[in-house]
Formats: structure tokens, C-alpha cells, sequence
């Protein structure tokens, strides 16, 4: 199970980095910013935007990639403390 808290770690880190090569760009002419999201089992889908960077759109993205990451924190703990756990119990 705790596989799958690392897996949406890395997927968070990957949209993280996605999103600053938007941000940094904001200002670069012609540049096509890139839509990511995670789909299905933490698989990244992303497409081109006909368009530059949308600030607000990318900050929006932060907030949601934060919130993600701080969710998994507690979930990796509770395992850890489980696993303890069960290893106290069978020794």
C-alpha cells in the first residue's frame, strides 16, 4: 500500500516540474504551455495549450499539487506505524 503513496508522490513531483517549466516561461515568446493532470492509477496525461502560460490557471495547479502532496504524508505515517505495530506484536 505504500507503494502507492510513493507512486502519487512522484506523480506530484512531475506536475510540479511541469508547472514551474510554465511558470518560468511565462514570458517566452511562442511558448505553448503544458496541461498536465494525473488519470487513472497515477498516469500523467498532458496536452499543449494553443496557448502561452495562464497564471492563474498554473497557481490554481500549485495549490491542488500542494494539497496532493500533504495528503500522502499522513497516510505513509499511519502505514509506518502499522507496520510497527505488527512488528511488535509478532516479536
Amino acid at each position: 500500500m505504500i507503494n502507492t503513496n510513493i507512486n502519487a508522490i512522484q506523480a506530484y513531483r512531475i506536475l510540479t516540474d511541469i508547472n514551474a517549466n510554465n511558470v518560468a516561461n511565462v514570458n517566452t515568446e511562442n511558448f505553448k504551455a503544458v496541461d498536465a493532470r494525473i488519470v487513472d492509477k497515477l498516469d500523467i496525461s498532458t496536452h499543449t495549450s494553443k496557448y502561452g502560460t495562464n497564471l492563474n490557471k498554473e497557481l490554481t495547479d500549485q495549490i491542488v499539487i500542494e494539497n496532493g502532496f500533504k495528503a500522502q504524508i499522513p497516510a505513509i505515517k499511519t502505514q509506518d506505524e502499522m507496520t510497527k505495530t505488527l512488528l511488535d506484536i509478532k516479536a
